[in-house]
């Protein structure tokens, strides 16, 4: 990918001149590929073992299809001098840190951390998903997927802000498994009208923290200041709902093998 100097933060990538065909192709394609991706995916028998390879290889390869269609290291938020957060992503990060800390010290807050999918899982298995599994296959391959390259695709072809609310959309659709995955593990489905609520409502917060993450992307101009944030959110959550519950009683391996994130 080719490197150029950092653009201002929120500038166009492409100010000053009509978007091609191709551009409009390819940030089209990357909506497509990205909301079917996920919905997809997880529902194959491998997801599970193979999740972080899997992810770290779409990774590069979204780096690279970004890079065949003309778009730089800077358009992505890769650039020379954006490799660290900056300040407002690294105090929102332990903002969200003592959040979670502060939820799980409060009785009467407790109840938001239950999470069986959390609940039920080993020491080892929370240490690997909280700093293998969500920083790489989650955080790293989302990050870069959509606050880099789709943002910076459709800012090629779109105002700033129908750019950043495309991106928290097909982010929120991303969701829609996960979602409906969290409500089946902690029993909440219920009948399809039920489960169908649960599911739009998760739809909706994850297109509000998109767009959050989708700001704090453009503001900065890096793609680390949101990595950082959706990880403190992410790998944070997980270590706060495991250490409230206390550790899992083991009767199995298979207690090992749930998958959070």
């Amino acid at each position: 990918m080719r490197v150029r100097g950092p653009a201002k933060p929120g500038a166009p990538v492409t100010a000053g001149r009509r978007p091609r065909l191709r551009d409009t192709g390819f940030a089209i394609a990357s909506c497509a590929v990205l909301a079917v991706y996920n919905n997809v995916s997880g529902e194959r028998p491998w997801r599970s073992r193979w999740y972080v390879p899997a992810n770290a290889c779409a990774t590069g390869a979204a780096l690279s299809a970004a890079a065949a269609s003309g778009l730089t290291a800077a358009d992505v938020g890769l650039g020379r001098d954006r490799w660290l957060p900056g300040r407002l992503a690294s105090g929102l990060a332990a903002a969200v840190a003592t959040g979670w800390l502060l939820i799980a010290v409060v009785p009467a807050t407790r109840p938001l951390l239950g999470d069986k999918r959390i609940t039920s899982l080993e020491g080892r298995a929370v240490a690997y998903q909280a700093a293998v599994r969500i920083p790489i296959g989650t955080v790293l391959w989302e990050e870069v997927a959509f606050r880099g390259v789709l943002q910076a695709a459709l800012r090629r072809v779109m105002p700033r802000n129908a750019a950043l609310t495309v991106t928290s959309v097909v982010f929120g659709i991303w969701h829609v498994r996960p979602t409906a995955g969290a409500l089946r593990a902690n029993g909440l489905a219920g009948d399809r009208g039920r489960a169908t609520a649960g599911v739009l409502a998760g739809v909706a917060v994850t297109t509000a923290a998109g767009a959050f993450l989708s700001w704090l992307r453009e503001r900065s101009g890096r793609v680390a200041a949101p990595v950082l944030l959706h990880l403190a959110a992410n790998s944070g959550g997980l270590v706060a709902a495991w250490a409230v519950s206390g550790p899992a009683d083991v009767e199995g391996p298979s207690r090992s093998r749930q998958q959070v994130g």
